[in-house]
């Protein structure tokens, strides 16, 4: 919500795409974000080069933020993070496991010294875990977790998701998380550590086909454009193109068949009368239902699917996306000229909110170095990281 957060003060050592998602959404909502970047920078800057010579990742997901380069091998940029941290409500973090505890930043040692402050730590597997030391990107996880696995369709072999799901979904996690710690330091008066691990929230999201094989016995398919267990709900073939169509339930099973398939039969046959009988038979079900979508246009099937309330889809590029009627997007300032971002999804009292700024590197080094008592200039010697 804007302004929700206005007078929090973020203090993010982050990279990549994860935290850097999570601390966009807190700046969004109003808080001070000082995104603390090694002094080549965040190494998301380089990903791509797509937006005017920036990357798309980093415009993304670095608007409203303060950008602050520091060497925290040197003890004055250390010391300039440390006053930062002991005025900051949130830390979030997702550097390698245990560089922030080498740091003498680390969740145990913050909490500590500042008991209201909430502390966000990201990292690739859960602590206590065999994999916890393990380096972790979202490709990988997306393997590991068996997403890979139930992706795709039964020639393709598993399929990488076309986005970078665990990071996004993590990111928002850690969001969701960081709002109820500070709901809850609002009650109580104490800060709290969170810890988020890319597999876990990955895996949580797997739980149906995690509980169709545990207790269903049955190692879940790759359906490509098809719900693996509601049929029909996939992709068929108009005379002109492709559109997906979902049957949630029994009824709109009749309405398709009566106005659609003009085949009443259909829902007397024991082979589709239920869903799950559909499922099982769904190989000779979408063949019936290919034969009559065919002869439709996708202009004259989308009328009759919008008439009778049927849901669909079309299968669209990003082409088609930056056309698209229900798209919004909103303007953003980079340091390489204006461009236009798919907006957020809440819509506040009937607004969407505007977006801040996409800092260049070290945008504001000599404001917050004054700011919070450190010097341009290192002049302590190296702290072993």
């Amino acid at each position: 919500m804007p302004g929700a957060l206005e007078g929090t003060l973020v203090v993010a050592l982050e990279q990549a795409v994860a935290a850097p998602f999570a601390t966009s959404r807190l700046a969004d909502a109003g808080a001070r974000v000082i995104k603390l970047e090694r002094p080549e920078g965040d190494f998301a800057r380089g990903f791509d080069d797509y937006v005017r010579g920036q990357s798309s990742y980093f415009v993304w997901n670095n608007r409203g933020k303060e950008s602050c380069r520091v060497d925290l091998t040197q003890a004055q940029d250390l010391r300039l993070v440390e006053a930062m941290l002991a005025q900051a409500d949130i830390f979030i973090q997702n550097l390698a496991p245990g560089a922030t505890d080498r740091l003498g930043i680390g969740s145990a040692t913050l909490r500590a010294r500042h008991p209201r402050l909430v502390v966000c730590d990201i990292g690739g597997y859960a602590p206590g875990t065999a994999d916890e030391s393990r380096k972790a990107y979202d490709l990988l996880i997306q393997a590991e977790a068996g997403l890979a696995g139930v992706t795709g369709s039964a020639s393709s072999g598993p399929t990488r998701v076309g986005i970078s799901i665990c990071d996004i979904s993590t990111g928002q996690a850690a969001y969701a998380a960081i709002l109820q710690a500070l709901l809850q330091r609002e009650r109580t008066g104490k800060g709290s550590h969170l810890q988020i691990a890319l597999f876990d929230t990955i895996a949580e999201y797997l739980n149906v086909p995690y509980l169709t094989r545990r207790y269903g016995g049955k190692e879940p398919s790759r359906a490509g454009l098809a719900h693996p267990s509601i049929a029909p709900y996939g992709v068929f073939h108009a005379s002109d193109g492709d559109i997906l169509i979902a049957i949630q339930n029994e009824r709109e099973w009749k309405v398709f068949c009566d106005e659609v398939l003009v085949d009443g039969t259909m829902t007397s046959d024991p082979r589709f009368e239920r869903n799950t009988a559909r499922v099982r038979h769904r190989e000779e079900l979408d063949r019936r239902v290919q034969d009559r979508l065919g002869r439709f246009s996708l202009s004259e099937l989308s009328a009759l699917l919008d008439r009778v309330r049927i849901a669909y889809g079309r299968v669209s590029t990003m082409e088609d996306l930056a056309h698209h009627p229900s798209l919004t997007t909103l303007p953003v300032a980079t340091p390489e000229g204006a461009v236009d971002l798919i907006a957020p999804p809440v819509i506040v009292d009937g607004r969407r909110q505007a977006l801040r700024p996409v800092p260049r590197l070290g945008e504001h080094d000599q404001a917050l170095r004054r700011e919070f008592g450190g010097r341009n200039e290192s002049t302590e010697g190296p702290i072993d990281v």
